[in-house]
């Protein structure tokens, strides 16, 4: 998978994509994140990617041009799968849109910053808008890490052990089960006897309990999904 991000501030994110299991999967070459610099396609002598709104108001919008002509280059060297708005207002970022989009090969994420984009730039240049919640931070960068993250560490692989993510909360609908390691006693603190007996059976099924229950408690509206 290539993961080609567009940004106005790719600092933010170099060391990011430098550590744990986004390093490991790009050294395995088993996933590509090249971070473009918008600025780069700006045709202002100070290098400007915003400018105000027309009819006024508070803030800065992004400007169309250089966003275009960073698509148009970038589509130039590839195809790509999807060209992504991180926005507050698209759909919703979940595990079951992380697993499709984990089998595309190019994918193009566009950071939003200031007050957003101009309008043309969603209408005839983006194919997905999605968000990772109902909240508003100061830019785009962030969500478009949560999503690579999310993406990338479904690729074979990528992680040790290819059935954990097979088990992490939401892939089948519920949270995960609580989780232990040694000692086995703490502070009086007890692990389960269930997950210390070696009966396959027995701990698949406690696990499962669990899950239901902790849904039940934390994230109900998941059960009603279901």
């Amino acid at each position: 998978m290539r993961i080609d991000i567009l940004t106005a501030l790719p600092a933010l994110l170099e060391s990011y994509f430098n550590d744990s299991i986004l390093l490991r999967a790009r050294k395995k070459g088993l996933a590509e994140v090249h971070l473009h610099d918008l600025r780069t396609w700006s045709t202002d002598k100070h290098e400007r990617i915003d400018d105000y709104a027309f009819g006024g108001g508070a803030g800065m919008v992004m400007m169309v041009e250089p966003i275009h002509r960073a698509v148009v280059h970038l589509k130039e060297e590839r195809p790509y799968d999807e060209v992504i708005y991180m926005s507050p207002d698209g759909d919703l970022l979940d595990q079951p849109m992380a697993n499709r989009m984990s089998t595309h090969t190019n994918l193009m994420i566009l950071a939003g910053h200031y007050k957003g984009v101009d309008e043309r730039v969603r209408e005839h240049l983006i194919s997905k808008e999605i968000s990772i919640g109902n909240f508003v931070l100061s830019g785009g960068e962030l969500p478009a890490a949560v999503l690579s993250d999310a993406l990338i560490r479904l690729i074979p692989g990528v992680l040790n052990d290819e059935t954990s993510a097979l088990s992490d909360s939401f892939q089948d609908g519920l949270l995960a089960p609580p989780v232990y390691t040694r000692p086995s006693e703490y502070n009086g603190w007890q692990v389960p006897e269930v997950l210390q007996s070696g009966h396959a059976a027995r701990i698949a099924d406690w696990r499962h309990q669990q899950a239901v229950e902790r849904t039940r408690q934390r994230r109900p509206g998941l059960l009603d999904k279901g």
